[in-house]
């Protein structure tokens, strides 16, 4: 097959859909299809851009850049260019079997375009819960000092508008694809019509490889001499909810003594406010901000762990809860969507409601019933599931599916314009 893939981020930006995107291209490669990855460009100076290149020279996929307006996001998203031509050449010069886009706005349209243009399936990934970060759209933020009405307004927008978009947009696709079960539940309580199916963001095989060696030089390293060492990795922004994590973290102190040191991987916009907090908890010396890891390095810190934490309620599937059960690390998180389809409470972590108190209970008990080996274990089977080699051949026969059904519409059709053609030319 070849396939378009077409992603409003991808890497160097570090997030969930980009790795997503590139893990999923780069394995169903490795099943002989010819994947294209069309994704804006990135770099403000010439050795940035020459760097991207020869990044996607040595890939795997295809990749082919598109243009992106200079003016950034907050967290160092890009806005993409409205319809770039750099993709429409593509496809007038090239002929693609099938169109995966990962975003419902920007190059989503387009995908959808070329689609009816070309008479190929489009399928969409939902990977966000787009109405948890309107804040990252200077237009739409809200704060002590906006009126009334604006806030009345962005409330409109982000508990009507962006649910009725998102059906609309997914009604037009051939195939949605939810990254959870809870994401296919709130799409359709959208309304959405469409057909769907669950397909998590899946794991490479470095995941599953130990490394104790690394892991025990992280644990010297960061753990400062205390006795458990506990990670969370994501980017540092309001929507991860991290303030209910730092609180929780004192709340765990208060249970259990100070006998543990946290890893906060990530970076973000919010991270200077993060350490003021931790101070104000009383907790700065418990908690390391690491700032961002190579992607072939968290692994590492994630197997270092006796413990993952997690507070985030905007998740459409949470991969690195994956990525930290593959590693033995059980999980402490926030119920919420794409939580609930991987924790199974007292068996590979607990989920909590969103009461400090409970998590850090929860918390407190993994660490302290003797029960950390037998739960490291069932992390990791829980892991499995989630292998990118296994779920690629599913995604395989998906696309499929969608190729066979759109060609037997296609032909049907044309079928139906010869018939009508000869009936008129016989009256």
């Amino acid at each position: 097959m070849r396939i378009a893939m077409l992603t409003n981020n991808y890497r160097p930006f570090v997030g969930g859909v980009p790795i997503s995107v590139e893990r999923q291209a780069q394995e169903l490669v490795r099943l002989g299809h010819d994947v294209t990855v069309f994704a804006p460009h990135y770099g403000d100076t010439k050795e940035e851009r020459e760097a991207v290149r020869r990044e996607d020279e040595a890939a795997l996929e295809n990749v082919v850049r598109y243009r992106a307006r200079r003016k950034k996001m907050d967290n160092g998203m890009v806005y993409p260019a409205v319809f770039p031509a750099e993709i429409t050449r593509a496809f007038e010069n090239e002929r693609f079997d099938c169109i995966h886009v990962h975003h419902p706005m920007f190059v989503g349209p387009l995908g959808v375009k070329l689609g009816k243009r070309y008479g190929i399936p489009v399928i969409f990934t939902c990977h966000t819960r787009y109405e948890d970060y309107l804040h990252y759209i200077p237009a739409f933020r809200v704060d002590g000092k906006s009126s009334a009405v604006k806030k009345r307004a962005v409330e409109w927008i982000r508990t009507k508008v962006i649910p009725s978009y998102i059906r609309w947009f997914a009604d037009q696709c051939d195939l949605v694809l939810a990254p959870s079960a809870g994401m296919q539940r709130v799409l359709r309580g959208y309304g959405m019509k469409s057909r769907s199916a669950v397909f998590p963001t899946g794991l490479e095989e470095r995941f599953f490889r130990t490394s104790p060696e690394r892991a025990m030089r992280i644990r010297k390293e960061w753990g400062r001499g205390k006795k458990h060492l506990l990670v969370t990795v994501s980017r540092l922004e309001r929507e991860k909810n991290y303030g209910f994590l730092l609180r929780g973290i004192a709340g765990l102190r208060d249970r259990i003594g100070d006998d543990f040191h946290v890893l906060i991987l990530g970076d973000g916009s919010q991270k200077a406010e993060l350490k003021v907090r931790a101070s104000i908890l009383g907790i700065q010396d418990m908690v390391t901000f690491v700032g961002n890891v190579p992607n072939d390095q968290v692994r590492d810190y994630l197997e270092a762990a006796d413990l993952f934490l997690f507070a985030s309620t905007s998740e459409t599937q949470g991969i690195v809860l994956a990525e930290a059960m593959a590693a033995g690390a059980p999980v402490v998180a926030v119920r919420a969507v794409g939580t609930d389809d991987i924790i199974e409470n007292g068996v590979n972590g607990f989920l909590t409601e969103e009461s400090e108190e409970e998590w850090a209970g929860c918390a407190a008990e993994i660490l302290s019933c003797g029960n950390l080996e037998k739960m490291r274990e069932a992390a990791r089977l829980s892991a499995e599931n989630y292998r990118a080699s296994k779920l690629a051949i599913y995604e395989e026969m998906l696309y499929n599916q969608c190729i066979c059904e759109k060609r037997a519409e296609v032909s049907y059709g044309s079928e139906e314009d010869h018939a009508e053609h000869s009936a008129v030319a016989v009256h």
